[in-house]
């Protein structure tokens, strides 16, 4: 018997050493706690610093969150790497474009970060995914809870666009996190200030949804 397939999420930056690890690490050790080995969140970077570790500020972050930077290596984005993505976070709009540009079918499940959690906020306040019992989702009973955790989140990108309306940033700006890399402390704690509060969304909508009788 085939053993069940985790999400796979991955996180975009351009460096790969300040915002997406924080992303990938964050995202990562939450998910755990929600379902352990239903998720594997990877990051890489547009134009990435291929081999470095996380920026010591940034990886300052990723421990205080209760993440760990340890074994981490700067990667390049590619097309392989983009190919079994279910879900792409990136760490501004541009990053979106360019992943669009290495492969286009991924349109429909790549958005920025925090235009993606606002979308989960939207979609959690309109509709409860939950199933009533068992591993089901959208009618279907699955043998195990991470394929139907795998089930219900590889549909949701397409349930998150339909509310995108509702969940307009004010400024185009509101849908990006800034880019620290070599510049002060008070821009890392600009860049957490906008990269938590989306990652906390993400995890809330996961932990709120999560498959009947799974171990959290």
């Amino acid at each position: 018997m085939e053993s069940p397939e985790p999400v796979r999420i991955l996180t975009v930056c351009t460096g790969n050493v300040c915002r997406s690890p924080v992303a990938e690490r964050l995202l990562q050790a939450g998910l755990n706690q929600v379902l352990p080995g239903g998720f594997e969140v990877r990051s890489a970077g547009t134009r990435a610093l291929v081999g470095d570790p996380v920026q010591p500020l940034s990886a300052d972050i990723i421990y205080m969150f209760g993440g760990t930077a340890e074994g981490f290596a700067a990667r390049q984005l590619t097309g392989r790497i983009l190919r079994p993505a279910d879900l792409v976070l990136t760490m501004s709009s541009s990053h979106r474009g360019e992943v669009l540009q290495l492969d286009a079918s991924l349109l429909k499940r790549t958005f920025t970060i925090r235009e993606f959690a606002r979308m989960l906020d939207v979609l959690q306040e309109r509709e409860s995914t939950t199933a009533g019992g068992g591993y089901q989702f959208d009618g279907r009973r699955y043998a195990d809870p991470i394929s139907a955790n795998t089930a219900l989140w590889r549909s949701l990108p397409a349930r998150a666009a339909s509310v995108r309306h509702l969940s307009l940033a004010a400024e185009a700006a509101d849908n990006d996190v800034i880019d620290p890399y070599r510049r002060s402390a008070d821009y890392y704690r600009q860049m957490e200030d906008e990269l938590a509060p989306a990652i906390i969304s993400v995890l809330r909508f996961a932990r709120l949804n999560a498959p009947a009788h799974s171990s959290q």
